[in-house]
């Protein structure tokens, strides 16, 4: 499966989503960006896009594609992520359907209820890393291993 996975940037802070609403859904009371699955027929920008207005009533002006994060999650068919940043955009928030969007401070990501493996691309968007591919292994909540490679798009 692909998705998009996109953080949007203003005043040092991200705009996280808080997944509190969505019955059986793997990223329960966790906090990530913004994004979502790509639908038939379109592209990984087209859906970032699409995917940003409909959670956050946010348009896109422009955006950076970070990296491919694969998420490996117990015996699940794995999850391509294509990873953005925006700090261009126009628009009011609006109220989300999968849970509560905030802006938070990039000091205190860390403190919330991330995955794991979301700490490492963190970490890699702030330190302005280049264009990357990580890998994840996950067996529940734990991750079991990661790999990290640095690709010229």
């Amino acid at each position: 499966m692909i998705t998009t996975l996109c953080y949007l940037e203003k005043e040092n802070k991200y705009l996280m989503l808080h997944r509190t609403k969505k019955e059986n859904d793997i990223n329960k009371n966790k906090w990530l960006g913004v994004g979502g699955k790509l639908e038939k027929g379109e592209t990984p920008e087209q859906c970032l896009i699409r995917e940003v207005k409909e959670e956050t009533g946010l348009d896109l002006i422009d955006y950076v594609h970070r990296g491919i994060v694969i998420f490996n999650y117990n015996e699940d068919e794995p999850l391509d992520m294509y990873l953005y940043t925006s700090k261009n955009f126009s628009g009011e928030i609006q109220e989300c359907s999968e849970g509560d969007l905030k802006w938070i401070d990039k000091s205190e990501i860390y403190k919330l209820n991330l995955w794991e493996g979301d700490r490492i691309f963190l970490e890699l968007l702030e330190k302005d890393a280049p264009f990357f591919h990580l890998i994840l292994n996950y067996e529940n909540d734990n991750l079991l291993s990661s790999e990290l490679k640095f690709v010229e798009k």
